[in-house]
């Protein structure tokens, strides 16, 4: 049965019906191909909120009945509908390349989407990159929907008073305003599911967005059959406290997992973005359970080979830590009834191997225990996070603790404005960023130094523009920025540790900096602090004063309520990007990757994406590339050392032209940096990467266990079984070792109690000291030890590189289809 939803704009004109299809395909967020349709239609709407489903709803039966008789609009309209099927039915990357044999349906879940402004439901850097994601999926072909949460408010709208002290508001998200309707099942109906909250069911509605070939679950709770409160469990997105974010989590997991269940969404790869989606992992369990009819162990141990968590995370404290009772109120009745698992059982899938009964539940620990697969987004949040997961691998190495990474990246045609990308077509061609990349750095580099800085003066001077007509922050008037000026560019949460008023530290210098007639600075910055977070607020009244009582507005302008409209002006027209973490907090970070596809340069501290991707050709960097926590000799050292870089290197290399007033040495940099980072860093490298290194042999993994009936994940289950009934005799007897014709040679007795020797490794094992890599080596069994009850001699040969003494020898489980340590961390060291 129909709902309104479905058939808004009755009175729509048969000639224009395909307009809500263009409207409804999200593929116009970074396909711009028809921006000037939308337009036409309504020019100072689409300027005020580029969202074609809103002109759509709002446009005067009169005007669409004018444009119905318009022989060129018509045309237009005709053609883009077919630009838009080709799209979504042509093969991309995943079909010629032969995969679609070899992976089914992945499904992605996370808390937060940011797509558009036209759907309002991300709060800053992981939601962005979530639409990124599922952008260059749809691109690239991959079988892949999402499933998150449709938010009545979203996050918070900034607003500022007089004083320059932040505001909160928080406007309506109107279903039939934004570009999403009923997801529908094979019978017409909208779907519904439900989940169990303590002493009632919650219902929920499941909404579909299109994203180009990509479709969106969303879940709402704003049902007529829930109560006010539950209704208002999806109102805002990190809203509320503990309890609403429990909830939320659990819709996010349980009910989105139902969902798909519900709309007949097989995956065989749920990819878990950031432990809010844990759930997702008992969820699924649950799901082969009934359909196996077996336990929840067997379940697990099955159903994990085909789930991958993605870790956001720097810092320990920022995981979702749950009391106990507060999981025992909402998800203990459930796990024993649904699950047949008693609450200790659950409650220590998420804690720590000698956790108290009074330690919280961790849901990043449930995701990791419940995955196939963990990776962290960049390579220094690869040894940070094997840092924070290290106490659930006792024992092992931190260099084993199984957390790889995958680096993020940003989906460039959504970032790059007309003027790069025309300047990126012309060098490159129009389907650059849909296959491989490897010649796009030397197609780049083919372009002049005049065409490079043309269109990095466009660039700057659209932003001025852009920022002259928005109304500017209390308590200042409008900017007249200068569009030849070297313009500085930040934008990012008001939070401590990201150190947003480090350039406040000496403010005299900075006046003078800005305030130089030969070589002028101007600066934009923008970001929000969280409601609660008072110091981040404080922080942005200080921007503000010093933007008053200095009398800056030509030179400096505060954006408020940055979102994603005004950071694709940022990004698209600052000259120099600056960003100054405590490393190592920023886990990865994507808002300096925008601006490189825009001949944007960095200034950031070597922390996430930019600890891999600095080198002087290319930018500059902060920081010796050491941790040193919140120590304020070191905020002082490096405000220092950032005024030092722009007085002395960043700003008379702008300004240092040649005859045609072209900085050739700054040209130089954006060049290097367009043509070697642009590629590395885009979403399509990124996408491509999780395909093939986790998508496929997740999937694989995951259809091998469950065959024949879950035959091997029956065998590692009774493989772990075996492992934890003997392990604790497992030891070794007599170790021998020596040095003789330049090798280094080890002769060890293990004797394995009832364990059968391929059930274990024994290996050789050296820490990376020095110069010296980590080094293991399997050793050989060579005989059985005379008398001894399943004991046996095992032999090691290395080349003697390294003092003998780096060596040692340990015992650890060995299965070919198992993941090691992540399926079972015993281990046994000689000393």
């Amino acid at each position: 049965m129909d709902t309104p939803y479905d058939i808004l704009r009755p009175d729509l004109p048969a000639e224009l019906d395909d307009l809500r299809e263009l409207a409804l395909d999200l593929r116009w967020s970074w396909s711009h191909a028809a921006d000037a349709l939308w337009q036409r239609i309504d020019p100072e709407l689409w300027d005020r909120t580029a969202n074609p489903w809103l002109i759509l709803q709002t446009a005067s039966p009169a005007r669409l009945a004018q444009l119905a008789r318009d022989p060129e609009f018509l045309a237009r309209l005709q053609t883009l509908r077919q630009e838009q099927k080709q799209a979504r039915e042509a093969d991309a990357w995943f079909q010629t390349n032969g995969l679609g044999d070899r992976l089914g349906t992945v499904a992605y879940f996370c808390m937060e989407y940011g797509l558009s402004e036209a759907l309002p439901l991300y709060s800053g850097g992981l939601g962005v990159l979530a639409g990124d994601h599922l952008k260059t999926a749809s691109e690239l072909g991959i079988p892949l929907v999402a499933v998150g949460l449709l938010y009545q408010q979203g996050y918070f709208r900034q607003g500022l008073d007089d004083q320059g002290r932040q505001l909160a508001f928080y406007p309506y998200n109107d279903p039939s305003q934004m570009p999403v309707r009923p997801a529908r099942n094979a019978e017409g109906e909208w779907v519904q599911v439900s989940i169990e909250l303590p002493g009632r069911p919650l219902w929920l509605r499941v909404w579909v967005v299109q994203v180009g070939r990509v479709k969106l679950y969303l879940l709402d709770s704003n049902h007529p059959l829930n109560s006010p409160a539950d209704r208002g469990i999806t109102a805002e997105l990190y809203g509320g406290g503990p309890e609403m974010r429990l909830q939320q989590e659990m819709v996010l997991g349980l009910g989105g997992l139902a969902a798909l269940q519900a709309l007949g969404v097989e995956p065989e790869v749920c990819h878990l973005n950031e432990g809010h989606a844990a759930l997702v992992v008992l969820a699924r369990a649950e799901q082969l359970m009934a359909s196996q009819q077996v336990d929840f162990d067997l379940a697990l141990t099955a159903s994990r080979a085909g789930n991958l968590f993605t870790t956001h995370t720097p810092v320990a404290a920022g995981f979702d830590r749950f009391d106990p009772a507060l999981v025992e109120r909402y998800l203990g009745a459930w796990a024993r009834e649904r699950l047949g698992i008693t609450f200790e059982r659950l409650m220590a899938l998420g804690r720590a191997p000698d956790g108290a009964p009074d330690q919280p539940f961790q849901m990043a620990w449930l995701a990791l225990r419940g995955s196939g697969a963990v990776n962290a987004v960049s390579r220094l949040h690869g040894q940070v996070s094997r840092r924070l997961f290290q106490p659930l691998f006792p024992r092992w190495p931190q260099a084993e603790v199984p957390v790889s990474h995958v680096t993020n990246g940003v989906h460039t045609s959504t970032w790059d404005s007309p003027e790069s990308d025309r300047l990126w077509t012309r060098a490159c061609g129009k389907e650059r960023w849909r296959g491989d990349l490897e010649r796009l750095e030397a197609a780049i580099g083919q372009a002049s130094d005049a065409e490079l800085w043309e269109m990095r003066g466009r660039n700057r001077r659209r932003l001025i523009e852009w920022l002259a007509q928005r109304r500017p922050a209390p308590g200042t008037r409008t900017p007249h920025l200068d569009p030849n000026a070297l313009t500085l560019g930040f934008a990012r949460r008001f939070a401590a540790y990201k150190r947003p008023n480090l350039l406040l530290r000496q403010p005299d210098r900075l006046v003078a900096l800005l305030s130089d007639p030969r070589r002028p600075v101007q600066l934009v910055l923008g970001g929000k602090a969280h409601p609660q977070d008072h110091e981040g607020q404080a922080m942005i009244q200080q921007w503000i004063r010093f933007i008053r009582e200095r009398r800056l507005e030509d030179r400096v302008v505060f954006v408020v309520d940055h979102d994603l409209m005004s950071a694709e002006r940022l990004v698209q027209g600052v000259d120099l990007w600056i960003n100054t973490p405590r490393r190592p907090w920023e886990a990865c970070g994507t808002s300096g990757m925008k601006v490189l596809v825009n001949g944007g340069l960095n200034l950031s501290e070597l922390d996430g994406w930019w600890a891999e991707a600095f080198s002087p050709e290319v930018g500059w960097a902060l920081g010796d590339g050491r941790e040193h926590g919140t120590d304020p000799a070191v905020d002082a050292a490096e405000a220092e050392q950032l005024y030092q870089l722009l007085e002395q290197e960043i700003v008379p290399l702008f300004y240092q032209r040649d005859r045609q007033g072209v900085p050739s040495g700054w040209v130089a940099r954006m060049r290097a940096s367009m043509g070697r980072l642009t590629p590395r860093f885009s979403t399509n490298r990124m996408v491509r990467q999780y395909t093939e290194r986790h998508y496929l042999p997740l999937a694989e993994n995951y259809r091998a266990r469950l065959a024949d009936d879950l035959a091997l994940a029956r065998t590692i289950q009774a493989w772990q079984a075996d492992l934890a009934r003997h392990w604790g005799a497992v030891h070794f007897g007599r170790l021998e070792r020596r040095t003789m014709d330049q090798h280094h040679v080890f002769h060890a007795q293990v004797y394995l109690d009832d364990l059968p020797p391929s059930a274990v490794a024994v290996e050789l094992y050296a820490d990376a000291v020095d110069h010296h890599p980590r080094e293991g080596h399997l050793m050989k069994r060579v005989e059985r030890l005379t008398g001894a009850v399943n004991g046996y001699l095992y032999l090691g040969v290395v080349a003697a590189q390294r003092p003998i003494e780096h060596y040692t020898v340990r015992v650890r489980p060995r299965h070919p289809q198992a993941a090691i340590p992540l399926e079972d961390q015993h281990i046994l060291w000689e000393r």
